[in-house]
């Protein structure tokens, strides 16, 4: 019954999913209607990851948001990313969010330019309806009910839909997330970490999730993704309890945002960078796994100041065998702290893009060097 029941409920989204896309955007290719060349994925053994996260990128589109290059040619996103030096997309999927937004419809269309253009893609599952990260890991309402069993059919059924929906259109998909910043696990409270009782339900959770993906792309990369990748004892916690556990993932994720507004300015960048950097070589020796920051972000508004820090971080990662790529969180943003509308997060309130009037700023250069 729950195989029937999640079934019918997948085809109504693959239904909305297409009503939404016919609304706000006809062309999958791209507003300007210019369909891009195919072209091979570049080779993935050794060429080191420069990603860039664009997942608001259909909805910005939806609100008459344009991009420009250095020379003021409109150009899609996803193709401005590969001018500007990124050869990898990551993608966040939702699992019946509103208005259909990175739905698994939404995340085929982004996924299919990035394949066009020869990018290579990152699939992150949130496992909600809505952003989960480690102060929230909300059930989707879908799924409200279940308990621990029918979870992990839950996990298991949508990432195979998922995935299976991107190869079905001819989408490689080289890494997947288990979850996005599981600090405290994922599903609460079922899966909560922090929960003694609860940490078999999360390995549970996301064994499911990547024999799924296995199952559909045998040569993925699964990746744990935790944030701050600058503290060390809780990042060690996380993947000695997960070596213990048995847990089946690949790589290990890491977010690093590492400046943040305190007595009135920034506060240096510097310090939680070089935590992080030490913790990458640490964490490759110790659990003999490599490292992906799958989020970095620095002050939409200090471009100077984002330039000084991508390019400390890619010079001490990009020739290094610890770590094997970087993804920019939602560069194409450019919009600026609001209080009334940051805590929807919404693409006009995020502040650590790195656009301003549609064209990249200064900060990203380190991406093209």
């Amino acid at each position: 019954m729950i195989q029937a029941n999640m079934h019918l409920k997948h085809l109504t989204y693959v239904m909305a999913g297409i009503m939404m896309m016919a609304a706000c955007e006809k062309n999958p290719e791209g507003p300007s209607g210019q369909k891009p060349e195919p072209q091979e994925p570049e080779q993935t053994e050794t060429v080191f990851a420069k990603g860039a996260d664009i997942s608001w990128v259909t909805q910005m589109e939806a609100d008459g948001q344009k991009f420009y290059s250095q020379d003021g040619r409109e150009t899609e996103c996803t193709a401005l990313m590969k001018e500007l030096g990124f050869n990898a997309i990551r993608l966040r999927v939702w699992v019946n969010p509103e208005g259909g937004w990175c739905g698994s419809e939404d995340v085929l269309v982004k996924a299919r330019r990035a394949q066009a253009l020869g990018m290579r893609i990152m699939i992150d599952f949130h496992y909600s309806d809505t952003w989960a990260d480690p102060s929230k890991q909300v059930v989707p309402a879908a799924w409200s009910g279940y308990g621990t069993d029918a979870l992990t059919e839950a996990v298991a059924a949508h990432t195979g839909e998922v995935l299976q929906l991107l190869k079905d259109n001819g989408v490689e998909v080289e890494w997947v997330q288990i979850g996005n910043e599981i600090n405290d696990g994922m599903l609460h409270p079922h899966g909560k970490l922090s929960d003694p009782q609860k940490i078999g339900n999360f390995t549970g959770f996301f064994n499911a999730g990547s024999a799924a993906a296995r199952r559909i792309y045998p040569d993925i990369k699964v990746v744990l993704h935790r944030s701050n990748g600058h503290e060390t004892t809780a990042f060690e916690w996380l993947l000695d309890t997960m070596e213990y556990k048995n847990l089946d993932y690949d790589i290990i994720g890491m977010s690093l945002y590492p400046t943040w507004w305190e007595n009135g300015g920034w506060r240096s960048w510097k310090s939680a960078a070089e935590a992080c950097m030490a913790n990458i070589a640490a964490f490759h020796k110790k659990y003999g796994k490599p490292v992906i920051i799958c989020e970095i972000g620095m002050p939409v508004s200090e471009p100077e100041m984002s330039q000084e820090a991508l390019r400390y971080v890619l010079e001490n990662t990009s020739e290094s065998q610890d770590c094997q790529g970087v993804f920019y969180w939602e560069p194409q943003t450019d919009g600026v702290w609001k209080p009334s509308s940051y805590a929807a997060l919404g693409w006009n309130a995020y502040d650590k893009g790195a656009f301003h009037n549609g064209k990249a700023t200064s900060a990203l250069d380190p991406f093209k060097e």
